[in-house]
C-alpha cells in the first residue's frame, strides 16, 4: 500500500451511517406541514449517494423509518409509506445504472405486499452491483437487530449446528442485518439532536459520531464533506493508547 492509499484509508470512512433528522422542523420553518419535509428529503438522499460514490465510501446506511415511527400520526406514516413506494419506483434504475447495490434492512414483514414486492425486485436487480452498498433501514431498530441475531444463534444451537462455546462477536455479527459488511466508521445525525435513537447499536460500537445542525432536506455534498473532514481529524484508538496508535 502506497502513501496515497494509506491516506485514503485513514480519511475516508468505509461505512457511513446517517440518521436523517429534521424534516418536520424544516417544513415548519417554511410554514408547511411536516409531510412536506419528508417529500423534500429525497434530494438529500441523492446528494449523499452521489458523495459516497465519488469519494470511495463502500457502505452508506440511511435511517429512513424506525420501528418506533409507527407511533407517529397515521397520516404521516401513510405519507412515509407512499414516499417509500414512490422512491423505490423512481430511483432504483438510477442506482442500478451507477452500480449501487440496494439493501433494505429491518423487519419488512409489516409492509404491505405491494411494497414488499418492490423491495424484493429492487434487491434482486441490484444484488451484483459493487460500486456502493446502500442500506435503507426501514422498520428498523437496533434492539430488534440484536434480539433477531440472538434468536438466529439460538436456533442454530438447538439444531446442533452451533455450540454455545462458539458464540462470539464474529458469529453474532454474522446474524445481524449488516452481516458481511464493515462496522460503521462514521455516524452522522442531522437536525441538531445528539442521540443515536436505537440505530445500529451493535455496529456502531467504535463509530465516530458527528452531529450536524443542518436539517436533512438541506443536507448536501458539502455537509457530507464537513463530516468526513471531522472524521479525518479524529484519532481512532479502539482501546489502545495514543502512543500505540501513533
Amino acid at each position: 500500500m502506497n502513501a496515497s492509499e494509506q491516506l485514503v484509508e485513514k480519511t475516508i470512512p468505509q461505512h457511513v451511517a446517517i440518521i436523517m433528522d429534521g424534516n418536520g422542523r424544516w417544513a415548519k420553518k417554511k410554514g408547511k406541514i411536516r409531510t412536506f419535509g419528508h417529500q423534500s428529503a429525497v434530494k438529500a438522499v441523492r446528494a449523499s449517494v452521489s458523495y459516497a460514490l465519488k469519494n470511495g465510501v463502500q457502505v452508506l446506511t440511511l435511517f429512513a423509518f424506525s420501528s418506533e415511527n409507527w407511533n407517529r400520526p397515521a397520516e404521516e406514516v401513510g405519507v412515509l409509506m407512499s414516499l417509500f413506494n414512490m422512491v423505490l419506483g423512481s430511483e432504483v434504475k438510477k442506482l442500478h445504472k451507477n452500480k449501487v447495490r440496494l439493501k433494505i434492512i429491518g423487519d419488512t414483514s409489516r409492509f404491505d405486499s405491494k411494497l414488499a414486492d418492490k423491495i424484493h425486485q429492487a434487491e434482486v436487480l441490484t444484488e451484483k452491483n459493487d460500486s456502493l452498498v446502500l442500506n435503507i433501514a426501514a422498520n428498523y431498530g437496533g434492539r430488534w437487530d440484536i434480539v433477531n441475531a440472538t434468536k438466529a444463534l439460538l436456533v442454530k444451537v438447538q439444531a446442533g449446528e452451533l455450540a454455545i462455546a462458539d458464540i462470539n462477536e464474529e458469529s453474532f455479527t454474522s446474524e445481524t442485518s449488516t452481516a458481511g459488511l464493515p462496522a460503521v466508521d462514521l455516524m452522522i445525525r442531522t437536525g441538531g439532536e445528539q442521540r443515536i435513537s436505537n440505530f445500529l447499536l451493535w455496529q456502531t460500537a467504535y463509530a465516530e459520531l458527528f452531529f450536524s445542525d443542518t436539517f436533512w432536506p438541506d443536507f448536501n455534498e458539502d455537509c457530507f464533506q464537513t463530516a468526513v473532514d471531522a472524521f479525518a481529524d479524529r484519532q481512532r484508538r479502539f482501546g489502545k493508547t495514543s502512543e500505540q496508535v501513533t
